[in-house]
């Protein structure tokens, strides 16, 4: 299939994972950009897996979406992400004025509007938090949240395509979470100190999702299980986690995937900022210096100030240094955050689903990427 088609016939790989099983020496016949059926081929790569969605994306390619809130900024994030696997994107506004948030919001109903390949939506991470799991987010923004915010957010859903918005139970109540949820919200808990009760509560409001998991988070203790076992407990409740080995040591991750109650999985989420796919070595965030160094980004205090990694950088540590299968990587990459936004057609290459796949080798490094059966980066 040529560069510039939306049907056809994919280049065949040796191996080809469509979501849930493998095929061998196939490829994909797309029909309009989507799959028609799995085929046999001639391979010409080492595998064929689905693209992958990122729910947790603050910036990239020297971009912060704070400080460049517009659809330009959005375009050159999408297009930095691509070098790491990722095809579907949730841009990810952290804790900011009530200016920003509403400049935000407007960016993606813009950049929606016009067509703008990669975004499935917005992702407001906070104000609604509880400043004392507030991480990098600036204290002086964090607020419990009032009536226009929530009139705020429930208008922008109709435009926004996916809205998330992660909270803490101190900072919204039940009440509100019901109401985010009835407009077509999805809520997430995150950068909080509650009890495993009040996390229980705000799940049976209708909270549906954990950010970052162990991160900015009450923990799991024996006699306080915090939000942490309220997470891995809860069977529908899905949970992000950041997979660099500096946000979460390897044991915690191998024994929370391990714990975790499903249906709901553990999926990977990039929290890249925007270092990610260029070489700068500082970046700011509300007037504040992050440094980047050894694979790390931090505040002047040590503070992990979202992480130096892509999609694929986390996929490879799964797979090894925890050991995991790789077709389990892959679905905690791309079908497992997918079912957990409920976006359909995305994060699996079964008959319907959008085209949207990667070219890997066997080390796997990134040949290319295609976006509704269109190479858009190639290596």
């Amino acid at each position: 299939m040529s560069t510039g088609t939306s049907t056809g016939i994919s280049p065949a790989a040796r191996r080809l994972f469509d979501g849930r099983r493998w095929h061998e020496n196939a490829a994909l016949r797309i029909e309009e950009g989507r799959v028609a059926e799995v085929i046999p081929g001639v391979p010409v790569a080492d595998l064929l897996v689905p693209g992958f969605v990122d729910l947790q994306v603050n910036g990239g390619g020297g971009v912060q979406f704070n400080d460049a809130p517009d659809a330009a900024g959005l375009a050159r994030i999408v297009e930095a992400h691509r070098a790491g696997g990722t095809t579907c994107l949730l841009a990810t506004l952290i804790t900011d004025t009530p200016e920003i948030t509403e400049a935000a919001i407007s960016a993606m109903a813009e950049a929606l509007a016009a067509g703008q390949e990669g975004l499935a939506g917005l992702h407001l991470e906070g104000p609604h938090l509880d400043p004392r799991r507030k991480g990098t987010h600036a204290p002086e923004l964090i607020r419990p949240m009032e009536t226009a915010d929530l009139d705020r957010i429930l208008a922008a859903a109709p435009v926004c395509g996916h809205l998330l918005v992660t909270l803490a139970p101190e900072s919204a109540t039940a009440g509100q979470i019901a109401a985010l949820v009835a407009g077509g919200v999805q809520v997430s808990l995150g950068h909080s100190d509650c009890t495993a009760e009040e996390a229980q509560d705000a799940f049976a409001a209708g909270a549906s999702m954990v950010t970052h998991l162990f991160n900015a988070m009450s923990q799991l203790g024996h006699r306080a299980p915090g939000l942490v076992g309220a997470a891995l407990e809860a069977g529908p409740v899905h949970a992000g986690l950041i997979a660099d080995g500096y946000h979460v040591s390897d044991l915690a991750m191998q024994v929370a995937l391990r714990a975790k109650a499903g249906p709901g999985r553990i999926f990977l989420v990039s929290d890249a900022m925007a270092a990610t796919g260029s070489d700068l070595t500082e970046i700011q965030l509300n007037g504040r210096t992050i440094h980047r160094a050894g694979g790390r980004l931090t505040l002047a205090d040590g503070t992990l100030a979202g992480a130096d990694i892509t999609m694929l950088d986390a996929l490879r540590h799964c797979h090894r240094q925890l050991g995991l299968p790789l077709d389990e990587a892959l679905r905690m990459a791309g079908l497992y955050p997918a079912e957990a936004a409920g976006l359909a057609g995305k994060g699996h290459l079964q008959p319907g689903a959008a085209a949207d796949f990667l070219l890997l080798d066997a080390e796997l490094q990134l040949e290319s990427l295609w976006v509704s059966g269109t190479e858009r980066w190639v290596a």
